[in-house]
């Protein structure tokens, strides 16, 4: 069975992973799924982003959630803004900032996959994938 929207998927399973305090979570990899998740690594969102190759023909994207001390989970909100029905595009004025600064958007511009905060310095737009708090 073939999956509509891959990048739902893994932003369902990171939701769940957090819902129930998994130190990590596994998904099929891709590479929009990897440069997605390495944008969450730098904006501290996540510990850890690695490839596991499989028995099968398939790679396993694994990633490590992060937790604060108290076991308060970094992400506490996770929404999709683009999707399949209705892709959502900002230019880079348009970009706006995530909860006044204190989130981040995840945009696919022409220069890569990059936070909000970046393709504003860089004056890039793009497709926003998603907003994280």
């Amino acid at each position: 069975m073939t999956m509509t929207d891959p990048i739902a998927d893994m932003l369902t399973r990171i939701r769940n992973g957090v819902q129930v305090r998994r130190k990590s979570v596994d998904m099929p990899a891709s590479r929009v799924k990897s440069a997605i998740a390495l944008t969450m690594k730098e904006e501290g969102y996540l510990d850890g982003v690695e490839v596991v190759e499989g028995e099968g023909p398939r790679a396993t994207l694994r990633l490590t959630l992060r937790y604060d001390r108290d076991g308060v989970p970094a992400i506490t909100q996770i929404d999709r803004v683009s999707k399949p029905g209705c892709r959502v595009y900002r230019t880079a004025d348009q970009v706006s900032l995530v909860r006044g600064g204190l989130g981040a958007a995840i945009i696919t511009t022409s220069k890569g996959i990059m936070s909000g905060r970046k393709a504003k310095e860089l004056g890039v737009g793009g497709e926003v994938i998603c907003n994280l708090f």
